[in-house]
């Protein structure tokens, strides 16, 4: 369930459960960062920021099985291609005064040489490929247009979506331009919905052993 409410207290003493969304309207960028600050590095939720909406959701069990098992597949993608890259995980990324994201994962693959990188300031360079899933909220795509994300996926209700990036909007894709040969929008469901019967680990390598 999403609602909008005013700040009248601090945004950590907001309880949430898991799956829960809150939609805070009418933060202006100071506030945006002092939030971050308040909440801290260490924590459950994730938040869209975009054009002064803010969005703070906890994420289902559902959601994190999904997010590993897609960022493990694109992992044994990019290996099998001989492609480098570097993980970095759910990272805010911040379009300085207009936006600041969160994805599930993200992999910098062109610009893999950014391993080693502990803290990226704002207005950093995007990453390559960012992944969404979306059960309780729907991803911002504002928000990725204004960092300039290249390559965003967002799997929902057992269905992947690939945008690419092309003059300052996202156009939806059927092929990844990182895997043009391989039909991801087919494969993860598929890998995804077999977890679901034999667990995460025999899908991965039922997967595996197919490339």
């Amino acid at each position: 369930m999403s609602v909008a409410i005013p700040v009248f207290k601090a945004v950590s003493q907001i309880q949430l459960t898991p799956g829960s969304t809150v939609n805070i309207p009418d933060v202006s960028w100071e506030e945006f960062e002092a939030i971050l600050q308040e909440l801290g590095e260490k924590r459950a939720s994730r938040i869209a920021y975009n054009q002064g909406n803010l969005e703070i959701m906890i994420p289902l069990p559902e959601h994190e099985i999904s997010k590993d098992l897609i960022s493990d597949i694109v992992k044994i993608l990019l290996k099998a291609k001989g492609i480098k890259y570097q993980p970095f995980g759910s990272t805010t990324f911040k379009k300085q005064g207009t936006a600041g994201i969160e994805p599930d994962a993200c992999f910098y693959i062109q610009n893999y040489q950014l391993i080693g990188l502990r803290r990226l300031q704002p207005d950093h360079l995007p990453p390559d490929l960012a992944i969404e899933i979306d059960v309780t909220s729907k991803t911002t795509l504002d928000a990725y247009e204004a960092i300039g994300v290249p390559e965003l996926w967002i799997y929902d209700s057992g269905k992947l979506a690939i945008y690419l990036l092309k003059n300052g909007k996202y156009i939806k894709s059927d092929q990844s331009p990182y895997f043009e040969d391989i039909a991801i929008t087919q494969i993860i469901p598929n890998v995804i919905k077999r977890s679901w019967e034999v667990g995460s680990f025999q899908a991965l390598e039922e997967f595996a052993v197919k490339i």
